[in-house]
């Protein structure tokens, strides 16, 4: 199926972005990328070494897997913006997947201090794509500012809940002018289908990867439930009926 996902004018082949966390080591965090099939991973900025000789995360990636840096662990504005400036002076590409987290029971993210990063980095000349509450306001706000896309979480980070803010991500789906990629807390692939039969772009996965008891074949397994729900999104979902409707048809049935 030729449906690639376009964020900023490049195309991806994959609608699941992985990340690079909660792995026991470089090689199973490689093999389970493999197996995603996946063209975009993220990796925290304040997780590499940019002045290390030697063995480093980015050496692990596949070909023609792109790096997205992310401000994990970025608390204020100034945090974030000054993240990405190093990600950027060191190489790393100028896509920013922006968190401004100044939570850290819950780990949710702050949508005036996102907004005000985004607009910063935007005008610096970065490709942003912000974490965010789902907020249709605020995503109205950072499509005007010039994000590339709007990243809801499901569930709070790393909690396997599923998709519990449903309701509102189906809004921001429906009026969405940049991709929306479903973020944070999707513990299943089946989550990951029903994130796309709503008409989400994509998911990004991490920690239900990385987690699991054989990353490599949860991977696969995220992989089809995202390609399974885009098709079924596309394919166009019956609605719902409180009354049963019969399978087989109930006229010019032989009655003798």
């Amino acid at each position: 199926m030729n449906d690639p996902l376009t964020i900023a004018g490049r195309e991806f082949r994959s609608r699941l972005i992985t990340g690079t966390g909660k792995y026991p080591s470089f090689e199973v965090m490689r093999d389970a990328v493999v197996a995603s099939g996946c063209e975009l991973v993220t990796v925290a900025v304040q997780r590499i070494d940019l002045d290390e000789v030697g063995e480093a995360i980015t050496d692990w990636l596949p070909d023609g897997v792109m790096l997205l840096p992310n401000t994990a662990g970025c608390r204020t504005v100034e945090d974030a913006v000054r993240v990405a400036r190093l990600a950027r002076a060191g190489g790393l590409p100028d896509w920013i997947k922006l968190e401004v987290i100044p939570d850290p029971r819950y780990l949710l993210p702050d949508g005036e201090e996102t907004l005000r990063a985004a607009a910063q980095l935007v005008e610096e000349g970065f490709t942003v794509l912000p974490y965010v509450l789902p907020d249709p306001v605020l995503q109205k706000k950072l499509e005007a500012v010039g994000c590339a896309t709007v990243m809801p979480l499901a569930a709070p980070i790393g909690s396997g809940r599923g998709l519990k803010l449903r309701h509102t991500i189906e809004i921001m789906v429906e009026q969405a002018e940049v991709p929306v990629i479903v973020d944070a807390g999707l513990g299943a692939p089946s989550q990951a289908a029903e994130c796309m039969e709503m008409g989400a772009d994509g998911v990004l996965v991490n920690t239900a990867i990385g987690l699991a008891g054989d990353p490599a074949t949860m991977a696969r397994a995220f992989a089809m439930g995202v390609e399974a729900g885009r098709a079924a999104h596309l394919a166009g979902l019956i609605d719902e009926s409180r009354e049963a409707r019969p399978s087989s048809p109930i006229t010019g049935l032989v009655t003798s």
